[in-house]
């Protein structure tokens, strides 16, 4: 089974220095069900060659890339926000899907993230 999640990144690299998404192979490793974007689940990024990579251009790596819903105070807007890339490099999906995800991906699952 393959699912796709789009996060309109054009950019490649340590895309996460420009406010997009990163992209590659990355694991969810954690989940969050009291998050303030209703369900969160936690990408395993940075890796350790997105942290070499960081070293070696003196920046940091940044981190904290989630796939999650609507903030909590808008999800009367739920439809609205997954139209719009409003996100700071996380990967944003509908209430109803990340309810879906949140079933169906366990923590361990392999996520290729591209543009």
């Amino acid at each position: 089974m393959s699912n796709v999640l789009s996060a309109r990144n054009d950019t490649v690299g340590l895309t996460y220095l420009f406010g997009k998404t990163p992209e590659g192979l990355y694991t969810i490793d954690s989940r969050n069900a009291s998050s303030k974007y209703h369900l969160a689940l936690h990408v395993s990024y940075p890796s350790a060659a997105d942290r070499a990579r960081a070293r070696r251009m003196r920046v940091s790596p940044g981190g904290e890339i989630m796939i999650h819903g609507t903030p909590n105070r808008w999800r009367w807007l739920s439809l609205a926000f997954h139209r719009i890339d409003w996100t700071a490099g996380c990967i944003a999906v509908s209430d109803r899907d990340i309810e879906e995800i949140w079933k169906l991906v366990p923590n361990g699952t392999v996520v290729e993230i591209r543009p």
